[in-house]
This record gives C-alpha cells, structure tokens and sequence, in this order.
C-alpha cells in the first residue's frame, strides 16, 4: 500500500515512487474517502458532489458505488460508464468506441 499520492502518482516513506494513471481504490460497501480530503472534494454541506461516477470538483476522481450508485446494481452500471469515461480521459480509445 502506497503512503500518498502526488501530482504524477504514488509514493511510499521509503522513498519509492511510482508514475500511476489511475488509482482503484475499493473499499467494498464502506465509503472510505477520508484520504481523499486534501483533493477539497467536499461541498459546504460534506458530500461530494457526482456526475454520474465523476466527482464534480475534479473529473480525475470516480466514486463508484458511491451516492447515487451506491448499491450493488447501481455499482454495476456505474462502473462501466466509470471506466468509459475514465478511458476517455486518458485517451485510451476515441469517444465514440466506448459509447454502450
């Protein structure tokens, strides 16, 4: 397990680092995203805010299985628009491939 993330990737207090594009972080069915509070996610009432899996306040960030596709269909589905739009993002294939 890495200690933190950095601009590029991850690193751990040993001095290692890795250059990472994408980080999945699966917690199960706890919402386990203290570790994400220097990313200032949060809005003034606590939540974050989604689009879709997309936290709105940085589109780097998906939270599947979170708020609105916080059940075990709804986490199905949402994983894949997920990873279609974290494709997109890293320009892995063009937008109109990953339409479903």
């Amino acid at each position: 397990m890495f200690d933190r993330i950095t601009p590029t990737g991850v690193a751990w207090d040993d001095g290692r680092t890795a250059d990472v594009d994408v980080i999945l972080w699966a917690t199960g069915f706890r919402a386990a995203i203290d570790h994400l509070a220097p990313l200032r996610l949060r809005e003034p009432g606590g939540g974050i805010q989604v689009e879709g899996t997309r936290a709105v306040r940085d589109e780097r960030v998906h939270l599947v299985g979170y708020g609105p596709s916080a059940s075990t269909i709804g986490a199905n589905r949402a994983g894949r628009a997920a990873v279609s739009d974290i494709r997109r993002l890293l320009n892995r294939e063009p937008a109109a491939a990953l339409t479903a």
